[in-house]
């Protein structure tokens, strides 16, 4: 269900209640139930597919702990991680794959060995499909879609407790239920935050009470979530969709708007969920990692990526780019590898050019901000931590320079143009869209008219809501909550901005597709 409904609002508060007023024993009975049918609610055969991975998962963590010689446990870890990544990729990167293949055979005049492929791939699609039910069949006709609802996020979380118990940072998890709430507890099952086995399974063998302080926290931080959804990332879709959905029927200033607002959206759209997310876990007791760090006061690309999808960047940096050797292997092994960290980041975002474009973009952005930080320092004695875009690299002491407030007012400016042009990429319907938009852009006239399904009223009051948010999250990132009196002020108020000017138009969350 989503989270901006009056169904999850209903389903929130009536678990809540239960979960406080169960014996301990049986609360994670409970919430495993709820976590159940909140992603059944979604899509019902899929859980199938979730319960497959937490079956493996489980049986190969407590295999790994077992054995104790060093090449049997690998080939446990590998098994483990073979299984989620190849349930992951028939999925989401099976199509994607296979057509780009055939497309190649096309170029190379082999169209026998393109239909070969094209055919067989269909023939496994539709088979697997059937097992689903006619309505996955007719998603896969209409648009080879049958992705199930966040298979990315619990696959990674999956993939980190085997790691973990590997590496012996983490005891295998004996209770099957208590490992299969790890993976599926519902508040962050669809779009994270991705946790770590170490800060989450413990709390779920923590009984917890009321806390009173935490339940305010926990509450405001969902309520100003409710309200980044629905009364800005929502009412910027307003304008920026048909703009992107039709670029060839807007001009460029029009395309430079959309660009701007999607920038605006994606932030406003993803931190609501986390927010929602930790927030609804909080009022239970149970502390779920930060996600975002006002991502667009970051002065630099490599900033950016300490302060944006927190969870998702450190996992690529612990499992990808430190086993790929890290910075330990030289400079040019160094770039190598953020780069690679970033071209995966971008497919796993989508099965899309556009999205491996965009980590690339990327990548090479942190490419360039590194080696600018080596060859042109700021100044003598500058202290920056040399982490990757994707934090995959542990500060490094520098020398210390004084960073005067127009340099870093314009390196927040220069980065936020940066990833607001990547940005393209990523919300495009096509990269053949994203160039069309970006040509469009660069050759706007002044001149030129504003094209918007908006009235004048309402632009100017969404930029009124941007404006707002950038002055909220640069004061208060966290809103206080320790005087009652002012919470319900504060809470009352959120709430009923949110109702009286949010737009329900039942959007999904970006992230769900991913």
């Amino acid at each position: 269900m989503l989270f901006n409904s009056l169904q999850f609002l209903l389903f929130f508060v009536v678990v809540t209640i239960l979960y406080f007023s169960l014996q301990f024993r049986l609360r994670w009975a409970l919430l495993l139930a709820a976590s159940c049918y909140f992603y059944m609610v979604f899509q019902p055969a899929y859980i199938l597919i979730l319960f497959l991975t937490i079956v493996i998962d489980y049986i190969a963590g407590i295999w790994i702990e077992r054995t104790a010689s060093p090449n049997p446990r690998k080939w446990l870890l590998i098994l483990s991680l073979i299984s989620n990544i190849g349930i992951l990729a028939f999925f989401k990167y099976l199509g994607f794959f296979t057509e780009n293949i055939a497309l190649l055979f096309d170029a190379l005049h082999l169209p026998n060995l393109a239909d070969a492929v094209t055919n067989g791939t269909n023939r496994i699609f539709v088979g697997v499909v059937k097992l689903f039910g006619q309505s996955g069949i007719d998603s896969f006709k209409d648009n080879m879609n049958i992705l199930p609802i966040g298979l990315s996020f619990h696959t990674f979380q999956a993939m980190s407790y085997t790691i973990e118990v590997y590496r012996g940072n983490q005891k295998a998890e004996r209770h099957f239920g208590i490992y299969a709430l790890y993976v599926m507890f519902y508040p962050q099952l669809v779009a994270g935050p991705i946790e770590r086995p170490q800060n989450v399974l413990h709390q779920f063998h923590t009984p917890h009470t009321v806390n009173f302080e935490e339940v305010k926290a926990g509450l405001m931080q969902m309520a100003f979530g409710f309200f980044k959804k629905c009364v800005i990332a929502d009412r910027l879709v307003l304008f920026l969709d048909p703009a992107f959905d039709n670029p060839e029927g807007h001009n460029g200033l029009s395309l430079l708007m959309a660009t701007f607002f999607f920038t605006i959206q994606i932030y406003c759209d993803f931190s609501a969920y986390s927010d929602i997310a930790i927030g609804a876990a909080r009022v239970m007791g149970f502390r779920l990692m930060d996600n975002f760090r006002t991502p667009y006061f970051a002065h630099s690309i490599s900033e950016f990526w300490r302060r944006w999808h927190i969870s998702l960047s450190s996992w690529f940096r612990d499992y990808l780019y430190i086993p790929l050797g890290g910075n330990r292997k030289g400079e040019a092994r160094t770039y190598f590898n953020r780069f690679v960290v970033f071209l995966c980041s971008g497919l796993w975002h989508g099965a899309n050019w556009t999205y491996v474009i965009w980590g690339g973009l990327h990548g090479l952005y942190i490419v360039l901000d590194i080696a600018k930080d080596k060859y042109f320092p700021v100044g003598s004695g500058q202290r920056r931590s040399d982490v990757s875009a994707a934090n995959t690299n542990p500060p490094v002491a520098q020398q210390k320079a004084i960073v005067t407030l127009p340099r870093r007012v314009m390196g927040i400016l220069f980065t936020f143009v940066l990833v607001m042009l990547t940005w393209v990429f990523f919300r495009a319907v096509s990269v053949g869209d994203a160039f069309l938009i970006l040509g469009r852009i660069f050759t706007l006239s002044p001149t030129d008219p504003l094209q918007s399904s908006l009235n004048r009223t309402e632009l100017w009051f969404s930029f009124g809501l941007i404006v707002f948010l950038f002055l909220k999250e640069y004061f208060y990132f966290v809103i206080p909550t320790r005087n009652t009196t002012r919470f319900g002020m504060l809470f009352v108020i959120i709430a009923f901005l949110t109702y009286f000017f949010g737009v329900f138009t039942s959007n999904q969350f970006i992230y769900f597709q991913f």
